[in-house]
This record gives C-alpha cells, structure tokens and sequence, in this order.
C-alpha cells in the first residue's frame, strides 16, 4: 500500500500529478454556493488541494473559512495564492485532518473521500460527525465509479448509504445532473445533514 502523507501529496502537487484537480471550482459546488445567504457560517474544506472552492468563496464574501491539508507544499503555494483573504477570515492549517478540533455549519467534499485510503472511511464519517455543528451539513460530491488502483478511490451509491446512513440524515445523494464533461455520469451530489 502507498504510504499516503505529507511527501507523497506533496510531490503530486509539486509534479501537477492530482490527476482528478479540475483546475476551477465545479458546477455542482459552485451552484451549492450560489444559493447560501449567510455569509457568516463555519466552513471547512478538508483535504482542499488547490481550493477553488475555497478562493470562489472568499470571492463572493464568505467570512469564516478553514482549510486543511497533509501536504506542506501545498499549504505554502495557498498561503502565497491566497494572502490577500487572510484578512477575511481564512485559516489555513497544513496538518492531519483526523487530528483536526473544531465545530463548523458546512463542511465542502471535493475530492477528499477519494484521496483516503478505504480503510479510511468509517473513521472519515466519524469524524465529519463531530467536527459538524448541530444540523451542520456535509456537502459535495463523491465519485460514483471504480478506478484501477488509486489514489482516487472509488465507490457506489450503495456503499455510501450504509457508510453515512448510521449517523447522518441524507437529505440528498443523487447522480449529479451539472458535472464537468471528464466527470459527467461520474458523479454523486451528497448533502448529509448531522
């Protein structure tokens, strides 16, 4: 099994070899944002790779944003990206999301799941419980196919219902109808409510 830390994401980052980074934040997060009014609420984006999720917030006045990382390389490239938000409320801790303390409203899936080794993914859903607020939500999207080996990890609708289903009330958990054209049919729209 590949050891999946901080000199392994960071030489991916390093060498543009996250092969599943879209390069811009994708419809189904960006129609998501678009809709939220509260500017103030929690938000966490873990595993947040190169943030564009994270930067289209802090772009449409989102104040309190968290993001984490393993890799120390890409923390260094979003602390330098993204200097001109320190100002509004934008943390950025380079460290093991596992280790993370702290209680957020939203909390954005954007090619994280994927990352982690299945293994991994009991603990994953545990620990969004807790880091969730009450009636927090944990939304984004989860790749709904298999891949030969990985990094990224696949899955299927099925496995995901009986992962989240013990803890969080799905609220949604569909094919998305607006992914980009490499991810098209590919994809699942999640919205879990704690």
């Amino acid at each position: 099994m590949i050891e999946l830390d901080d000199a392994y994401w960071s030489n991916r980052y390093h060498t543009n070899t996250a092969t599943w980074d879209a390069g811009i934040i994708t419809t189904p997060l960006k129609e998501y944002i678009d809709q939220l009014t509260d500017k103030n609420i929690a938000i966490l984006v873990p595993g947040c790779g190169n943030s564009y999720e994270a930067e289209y917030l802090l772009q449409q006045g989102f104040n309190n944003i968290t993001l984490i990382d393993l890799s120390s390389f890409l923390c260094r490239a979003l602390e330098e990206k993204l200097k001109p938000f320190f100002s509004s409320g934008l943390k950025i801790i380079c460290g093991d999301f596992f280790e993370l303390q702290g209680q957020y409203d939203l909390i954005i899936e954007q090619t994280f799941f994927c990352a982690l080794d299945p293994l991994l993914r009991k603990a994953y859903a545990e620990k969004m419980y807790r880091l969730l607020k009450p009636g927090g939500k944990l939304v984004g999207v989860l790749f709904n196919r298999s891949f030969e080996g990985g990094p990224p990890f696949g899955g299927n609708e099925n496995e995901y219902r009986e992962l989240f289903q013990p803890q969080f009330q799905i609220q949604i958990m569909e094919p998305c109808y607006n992914s980009i054209g490499p991810r098209k049919n590919a994809e699942l729209f999640i919205k879990l409510a704690k």
